[in-house]
């Protein structure tokens, strides 16, 4: 016995203890409606961005003067993981990804010190730099999202309803940011003839710079008088274009108006910036994020009630659209969850009353709601919310709880039947099983603690388990020592006379055979050894035939589809493609509704989201279909419309994902100093994994080098021209793009003016040679007399990891096929490339492989010490080495079981199921230890080897299997969902086969080892 006796306390106090039921109850019901609601648990996102322009420079220039500078401050970053980057022409992005180890608390100031490092070195940077800038936001879930579409409005029109919405929604509660996809900004183009300016003797540079004085704004000063101020305000700011067309031009003794000499005219920017459609129409989404700790239902409740409200307001011809509702996902999600709960409690019911009878289920039913009020009382202190792991760890928590509670019941039941006092009856469990009881829980617990303290995203994705479970199982015995011999006291009737007796003389039919089979196991106690040890061995064979799985595709109807042009396609070549693939989806009847990105990824609408980064040449889309089944055929079909119609993308059809994203699910990534080197070396590299017949799509993340033009100047005939490198430049740039020369202040817009050559005039490959370019003196000089074009290649964008160039060989897998499948067949080729490769250069696997392998790593690094934990907490209750030798060797045997049920079932032993395994492992030494325990208490009181084997055999025979049975068909609810379902096998199956084995093996077991000692086992070695 454990201290006092807390069940003799219990009805000793019996006012109090109901008084705290009651209050449980009521602090349990309060904190559920209270609790958070959410899809998925919050992961914290270790990963910083780092952008920085440098406008003009070519890709190497970048890297060198740019990229580098930043990744070696960058290195010093404590807990760094590695950095990863991304430089095009003129621009850098670095990702700085932190060790899975670091402390979330800990996360916020080493940005901090990010942030000051890069400052220290800012003066370093070359002229001209804009930025760094600094994104640690990156993990922000924008769970809600509204399209706006016009008919009849232009862009900016439309865009200004959608402010005015961002603004009001921006004050609904729990709102923490919103993000405007898709709009287009203004520009004001003044377009000039380079030709005509020179005919007139006018010199471009000087009518921007009148341009620019006119529109600055500058402090005209403040007259201070004894009462008052008065600022001083200076007119000619510009308010439009018209105000640009009526600008004066002085030169010499001639005035010329710029509208007269320029077209002046408002447009969008050109290229347009990432494009945001929605069923095939340009639109403007608004992205809404929610405040941490919020509750995504209430916050979803409320943003529809406001977006009524603001419709009702809007112009006939632009409507709002719902793209997106992460509430509505998770309202179905919880409500399918509860679903389960209470399926599960009903089950576990039911088990309870045709097992025990009415009286005694009655009383381990009303041990789970008092089981559950204090756990959710518990969730609530500790700000867990309610979400596809916390929900789904409650179902495998309950299946769970009513063990103690069960072997209580059990144990008056049959006290009362043996003649004891209610009194002497509803505190005999405690003096005798609540020692094991509570180091069984511990023991349970402990198997759990690998998913609590695996120090990886996917650990902490599934925390909550442990977290939940350990809460449940701690409640659960708490409520069998000091609820349920109140509750039993009140309720369970002693049998009438003699029926005590007649229960012992004439046991159940089940009883007598499992007595007459466990008499035969021990009779042949070497052949049951040996049979079951061959079992053990041949599931281990076996198990290389279970399907291996990371984490499965999300449930819910959505598919995204990547498009991935050449990687110097413009966005208009990639909006080309999206629209094609739009007339194909607008026809087709299994799609719901979806949006496409252009430009750029979808923006992070789902926390487990692979998250793109923008480019012109890729797009993706989000579909949504109208159910499960119609998600399959689509994506068959998409495959086969992609593959034959469009062959210059490189496009992936997948389902969201759970668990941390990964994108492509074989990756390859080869490392080396130089990078042209690294391209030769990857396209072999690419070649071995399109060997395999169970990859398809086998594409990189960067590899063909684009074309650039090179201008040669000839400075010598350039500077007797009176024309200089910088004068050059901005020619070119002004005939190409366009050159900003100021802003006109528009409401809350700045409208950028850019002044560029008319459209005849503007610079082709055809028309560049012959380009007129101005010489001090007016005269128009072509490029061609003093400047020779090239035609050159240069890569168009480069990935870097560690400061080293990494192009990574990706691939998917052919419908039905697993990449741990292909990666292991994959394995010998790989290795015999990798040892031919020059020094310096290496590969490495990475994608779904990689993650799995390094979140499965997390969880076996804390094995040993969940393998410490429970041997410490077995040997306080065993005190004997040899006893538990035996625990440990019954420990592994639900493997046995674990195969043969994702065999039978066809469920992948993936990362869930492993935890599945591991949790495996507590309940099957739960059981064992008390067992033990029982014999052990049997011995002490004079019965022999042989015959307290038996009897404590047959005596746990009803609690164990009702307890598994209750666990079994308790799991039976979340078994056939994609997430839960192996875990839930891989237990059930598991359980099963360890209980048979514990009730029979390990009562063998012991009589083997100490069949021969006469008197009570003690402490031995």
């Amino acid at each position: 016995m454990i201290g006092p006796n807390l069940s003799e306390w219990a009805l000793s106090k019996r006012s109090l203890v109901i008084f705290i039921m009651l209050v449980s109850v009521i602090a349990g019901s309060f904190a559920f409606l209270r609790l958070g609601r959410g899809e998925d648990p919050a992961i914290t996102i270790r990963t910083m961005v780092i952008g920085a322009g440098w406008p003009g420079a070519t890709v190497d220039e970048t890297l060198k003067q740019l990229t580098e500078r930043l990744e070696r401050k960058l290195q010093e970053t404590n807990h760094l993981d590695r950095i990863r980057s991304y430089t095009t022409a003129g621009q850098t992005t670095i990702f700085i990804d932190l060790k899975q180890s670091t402390p979330p608390a800990a996360i916020a100031d080493v940005w901090y010190q990010v942030r000051k490092n890069i400052g220290d070195i800012r003066h370093t940077l070359p002229a001209g730099t804009a930025g760094p800038f600094f994104n640690d936001d990156f993990g922000d879930t924008f769970g809600i999202i509204y399209a706006f579409t016009a008919d009849g409005f232009n862009f900016r029109e439309l865009r200004d309803h959608v402010e005015d919405a961002r603004s009001r929604l921006l004050h609904v509660p729990d709102v923490s940011k919103i993000e405007v996809l898709g709009a287009q900004d203004e520009q004001i183009f003044i377009e000039f003839s380079a030709e005509k300016l020179a005919g007139l003797r006018l010199n471009i540079s000087s009518i921007l710079a009148t341009l620019q004085a006119q529109n600055m704004v500058r402090p005209s000063g403040t007259i201070q008088t004894e009462k008052e101020r008065v600022f001083l305000r200076v007119s000619g700011a510009f308010d439009s274009e018209a105000d640009i067309e009526a600008v004066n031009i002085v030169a010499g003794e001639r005035i010329f108006r710029l509208g007269d000499i320029a077209k002046v005219r408002r447009g969008f920017v050109d290229p347009p910036q990432p494009m945001f459609r929605v069923n095939g129409k340009p639109a403007i989404g608004l992205a809404i994020a929610m405040r941490d700790a919020g509750d995504i239902l209430t916050l979803g409740k409320n943003i529809r009630t406001e977006m009524a409200a603001i419709s009702t307001n809007l112009p006939h011809g632009i409507e709002s659209t719902l793209v997106a509702d992460q509430a509505v996902s998770v309202d179905v999600a919880i409500s399918d969850f509860m679903t389960s709960l209470w399926q599960a409690i009903v089950i576990i019911l039911v088990c309870s009353f045709v097992s025990l009878g009415m009286r005694p289920g009655t009383v381990v039913a009303l041990a789970i709601p008092f089981t559950l009020a204090i756990v959710f009382a518990v969730m609530g202190m500790l700000h867990i919310d309610l979400h596809r792991i916390s929900l789904g760890a409650l179902i495998i928590a309950l299946a769970l709880l009513v063990d103690d509670a069960m072997t209580t019941v059990d144990a008056m039941i049959r006290r009362l039947g043996a003649g004891d006092t209610p009194d002497q009856a509803a505190t005999f469990a405690y003096r005798t099983l609540a020692a094991p009881m509570l180091i069984g829980t511990l023991v349970t617990i402990a198997s759990f603690v690998p998913i609590g303290f695996a120090q990886s995203s996917a650990g902490e994705y599934t925390f909550s388990i442990f977290s939940v479970v350990g809460i449940a199982l701690i409640a659960s015995w708490l409520v069998a020592v000091l609820f349920a011999p109140l509750i039993g006291k009140a309720l369970l009737k002693p049998p009438k006379a003699g029926e005590g007796a007649e229960a012992e003389a004439k046991p159940s039919k089940l009883m007598d055979g499992y007595s007459a089979f466990l008499a035969g196991a021990i009779r042949m106690k070497w052949l049951t050894i040996g049979l079951t040890l061959g079992a053990f061995v041949l599931s281990l064979f076996l198990l290389r035939l279970v399907p291996q799985q990371f984490f499965p595709a999300s449930d819910r109807p959505e598919l995204t589809v990547d498009m991935t042009l050449r990687q110097n396609s413009s966005i208009y070549a990639t909006e080309t493609q999206v629209k094609r693939l739009e007339e194909v989806l607008n026809s087709d009847p299994d799609v719901d509704h979806y949006s496409s990105y252009v430009g750029r990824g979808a923006i992070r609408f789902i926390l487990t989201l692979n998250v793109q980064l923008a480019d012109p040449f890729f797009g993706q889309f989000v579909i949504v279909t109208k159910d499960l089944e119609a998600r399959e055929r689509l994506r068959t079909k998409l495959d086969k419309v992609l593959a034959e119609q469009f062959p210059e993308v490189i496009a992936r059809v997948s389902p969201l994902e759970l668990g941390p994203p990964v994108g492509w699910p074989l990756q390859y990534r080869l490392t080396g100093p130089d990078k042209d080197e690294v391209r030769r070396l990857s396209l072999e590299l690419a070649q071995i994994l399109g060997s395999d017949q169970r990859t398809r799509h086998v594409n990189f993340d960067w590899m063909e080098p684009a074309r650039q033009l090179h201008v040669t100047v000839n400075q010598d005939q350039a500077r007797q021209l009176g024309i200089s490198s910088a004068a050059i430049g901005n020619v070119l740039n002004a005939a190409v793009t366009g050159t900003a020369v100021t802003q006109v202040r528009d409401d809350i817009y700045t409208v950028n003016v850019l002044a560029r050559a008319v459209d005849s005039e503007r610079a082709s490959f055809d028309t560049l040679r012959s380009l007129q370019v101005p010489t001090p003196s007016g005269r128009m000089v072509p490029l061609s007399q003093f400047a020779t074009l090239s035609e050159e290649q240069e890569f168009p964008l480069v990935w870097r990891r560690d400061r080293l160039p990494t192009l990574t060989v990706r691939a998917d897998v052919m419908p039905g096929g697993s990449p741990d499948d292909v990666v292991t067949s994959l394995k010998p080729k790989i290795d015999e490339f990798s040892a031919k490769l020059p020094a310096q250069y290496q590969v490495v696997t990475g994608g779904m492989y990689e993650e799995s392998k390094t979140s499965s790593q997390s969880v076996f690094d804390v094995v040993p010490l969940m393998i410490g934990l429970m041997l410490f907490i077995m040997m306080i209750m065993l005190v004997s080495f040899r006893r538990l030798a035996m625990v440990v060797a019954i420990m592994p045997l639900g493997l046995i079981g674990v195969v043969m049920a994702l065999l039978v079932f066809n469920r992948p032993l993936g990362f869930v199921a492993i935890l599945g395994v591991l949790a495996l492992i507590g309940m099957i030494a739960k059981n064992a230890v008390i067992l033990i325990v029982q014999i052990e208490t049997d011995r002490a009181d004079g019965k022999g080897v042989l015959e307290a084997v038996m009897a404590s055999a047959t005596g746990r025979f009803r609690p164990m299997l009702l307890a598994a049975v209750s666990t079994v068909l308790g799991l039976i609810p979340i078994a056939p969902t994609v997430f839960w379902g192996p875990m839930a096998f891989a237990i059930m199956g598991g359980l099963l086969v360890a209980t048979l084995l514990t009730l029979v093996l390990l009562p063998t077991v012991y009589v083997a080892v100490f069949g021969n000692d006469k008197a009570p086992a003690a402490e031995s070695t």
